[in-house]
This record gives C-alpha cells, structure tokens and sequence, in this order.
C-alpha cells in the first residue's frame, strides 16, 4: 500500500484516480492530508496528561539530600542521623544498638565471627517499580541504616531515572565492604536476589550475598505470627513495638509514584517514599533489639510475652537445644495463660520422653489428662506410657475406651488410631 493509500484511509477520503496534473499538485494534496491527520492528534490528546515540568518542585526542596558525584556517575543521597535520646515506638534509639550479638547469631541461625558488635551490621530494603523481581524490577531507592555510638543513621540512595542505578549500586557495594552482616525483612526472598540481578546487569561486582544475614521475617513468623493478623512489619510495628505511622503512603502505590516521578520531575511525589523507607529501616533496628532481647532473656517470666516465650521455646528446642528449651517450658507450664501453660507441658513432656525422664513425663500426661480428659495427645502418650513401659494394658484400656466413648471432636485421623489402639490392647489381654 502506497503513502498516498494509507492517508486516504487514515482521512477518510474514498481512493479515486489520481490526476493527471503536475507533480506539485500531488505533493500539495498530500501535505493537506498529512495536516489533518495531525489535527486529530492534537484532538484528541488526553486532558489528564502530564503539566510541563515547569510547575514541579526539585526534590532536593523536599527530601533533605543532595546530588552525590562519584567517578562512576551522579545519584541522589539523602542521610539523616537519629541521636541517642530519640524515641522510636516503645524504644529509644540509645538502646538499640545493645543487643547481645550471641543472641543475634542465634537469629540468623549461622557465627557472627569474632569481635563483632552491632555497629558492624547494615540494614537494608529497597523500594522497587514492582514485586515480580527479575530483570524488569527496578530498585529506585536503597534505605540503608548502621549505628554509630549510640546513635542511629539512615542513608538513602535513589536513582533519579534508569541511568543512575550503576553509580548507585556501585556505592551500595563501597558501604557495605565496611561492614560485617546484613538485617532485612523479608530480604532473603526478595532484596538480595533482585540486588544480585541488578548487579551483574550493571556489571558490578556483588557481595552482598555472601555477608552473614539476618532476615527478621523469619523469625518473626515462628515466635510473633501467633498473635498477629499477618506477618507485615506495619502489622508487628503497631501491635509489638508501638509504632503508629502517620499519613504513611502504601505500599501498593509506591511504584506509580516513581513512574509519575520520571514523567514530571515532582519531588512532592516522593517525599512520603522516602518518608516510608526510612521509618522500615528505623523499625528493623527496633524489632532486632526486641527479639534479641526475647533470645537472651527468655529464661525469665517477668519480661516477655508468654506467647513469644513459648514459640521461642520451641525453636531453641529445634535447634538442639533441649536443656534450655525444658527450663523455659518449665517456668511456662505454670503460666496464667491456660493455653500457653497447656501448650508448654505438653512439649516439656516429649523432651522428657526423648531424654528418657519417662516417670516426669508420665507424671505430666497425667496432669493434661485429669484436667482435660479428651485431649488425644496427652491421652494418647499415657496409653503408650501404660502399655509399653509398665505394661499396665487396663489403664491404658480404660484411657483409650473413654476417649473414644465421651470424645466428639476427634479427627478421623485420631479416632481410627485410637481405634487401632483399643484393638491391640484388647488382643494382648485376651492373649494372657
């Protein structure tokens, strides 16, 4: 199809011959059609489209930062420093930085290595153009934050278009050569493997993965989740260290803003981002002290929920500690808390059983069942206790009869094996 075609078709003229005038003639008629088909662009150009830049404010009005220079190219940093007497939520920044590097390591479930204190661990996360992760997510802005003495400072890398993220990873790798481990939430999954694509695409040589790694979410999960609607940090920030953020832009809306950035070069659109990454860097230092804390003094009741005592309890047990976890279960199975106390005993109970204290375990089956007759575990655990150890077949008979007499809420699961269970028995007595 011919130039000439395709203008009648986008004008609307019907095709006919072409004349037989002169050559200018043609090229009149086509300029014509050519100016009215961009009449119609202009048209029907939307009336929200962006204003000219000339209305937007710089970011360095708004965000208290600067352009940083380096041999590699320009980016935006911001930095700010939260003295010893702030307060963060239930926290005061002084206290943060204390908290035992032997229960940090326990945390992050791997050495810490000789001589390291908790200035020598850098937080960070990362706000993106999206949660996909791969090479079309782009991480405009890095929150860093370390301790100096007793105070707190954040540091704030932010790309200002696609051209500035090398500059920016390149001083995100000179920062944390100086330090000795990472603290994230969630960083495991998400930040450090959309950092480490980032890097070989800018060909940067990368080192965080290798750093020592504490990521809270983890822990989180397994001593805090019982208590809390999600696993969020806005959720454990208003329900476990006081925390209430104020006018905070969510989450969802944050890669529009920095797409409506690029567009009009309006500061005003980053600044509660900025806002919102620093208060996450600030909350990481504030729940690392709290679950440190939890880790170190967990053998007391005094401090500490019983609920977090219980679950950290339990995760000291998996990581083959028993003679810790049994002193904790055993200050927690005299809780106030009914549910906790009854959760503990029955744990206290299988260390018992798996470090052969079988007459102390015992002793706890009895006590879960006297006061609740039809709970499978402990019914359970006592009938095996009667049946295999003191081969008392009719106690274990009696225990097992009434369970599945009087009990209505056991899974099929249970009651088929009580079920086998009373069958066994009932063949070993008529064998004697």
């Amino acid at each position: 199809m011919s130039l000439k075609d395709r203008l009648n078709r986008l004008t609307g003229d019907a095709a006919r011959p072409s004349p037989a005038g002169s050559k200018q003639e043609t090229i009149n008629d086509l300029r014509r059609k050519l100016d009215r088909v961009m009449n119609r662009r202009e048209q029907n150009t939307p009336a929200h489209a962006p204003g000219p830049r000339r209305y937007a404010t710089p970011l360095e009005d708004i965000v208290d930062g600067k352009e940083a220079r380096t041999p590699h190219g320009t980016f935006f940093i911001s930095r700010s420093t939260m003295n010893s007497g702030a307060v963060h939520g239930h926290a005061r920044i002084c206290d943060l930085g204390c908290a035992s590097m032997e229960a940090m390591a326990f945390l992050a479930g791997s050495r810490m290595g000789q001589g390291v204190s908790a200035e020598d661990g850098l937080f960070l996360d990362t706000e993106t153009t999206g949660l996909a992760g791969g090479t079309g997510t782009f991480p405009f802005l890095i929150g860093l934050g370390w301790f100096e003495g007793s105070s707190f400072v954040t540091c704030q890398l932010f790309a200002r278009d696609f051209s500035e993220e090398g500059p920016m990873l390149r001083h995100l790798s000179e920062l944390a050569s100086d330090k000795q481990f990472l603290v994230t939430f969630n960083g495991k999954a998400f930040d450090l493997n959309l950092l480490a694509t980032r890097f070989v695409l800018n060909r940067c040589r990368e080192t965080l993965t290798a750093m020592p790694h504490i990521d809270l979410l983890h822990p989180c999960r397994r001593i805090l989740a019982h208590r809390l609607e999600n696993a969020r940090l806005s959720t454990i920030e208003t329900c476990v260290l006081g925390v209430e953020r104020d006018g905070d832009v969510p989450g969802f809306e944050i890669p529009q803003r920095y797409f409506d950035w690029l567009r009009r070069r309006d500061g005003r659109l980053l600044e509660d981002v900025f806002t919102h990454n620093r208060i996450d860097i600030v909350s990481m230092a504030s729940l690392l002290k709290y679950l440190a804390d939890l880790v170190e003094d967990g053998d007391g009741m005094a401090r500490g929920h019983h609920g977090d005592l219980l679950r950290l309890a339990e995760l000291i047990q998996e990581r083959g500690d028993c003679e810790r976890a049994g002193r904790m279960l055993e200050a927690l199975s005299s809780s106030h808390h009914g549910d906790v106390a009854v959760s503990a005993r029955r744990s206290l109970s299988l260390i018992y059983k798996k470090t052969h204290r079988r007459e102390e375990a015992a002793g706890l089956w009895q006590g879960l069942v006297a006061s609740h007759p039809h709970d499978f575990f402990a019914v359970e655990e006592l009938a095996k206790f009667y049946e295999h150890h003191t081969r008392e077949w009719g106690k274990a008979l009696q225990l097992v009869r009434r369970l599945l007499d009087e009990a209505s809420d056991l899974s099929d699961i249970e009651r088929t094996s009580a079920e086998y269970r009373l069958r066994r028995l009932l063949r070993k007595m008529s064998s004697e």
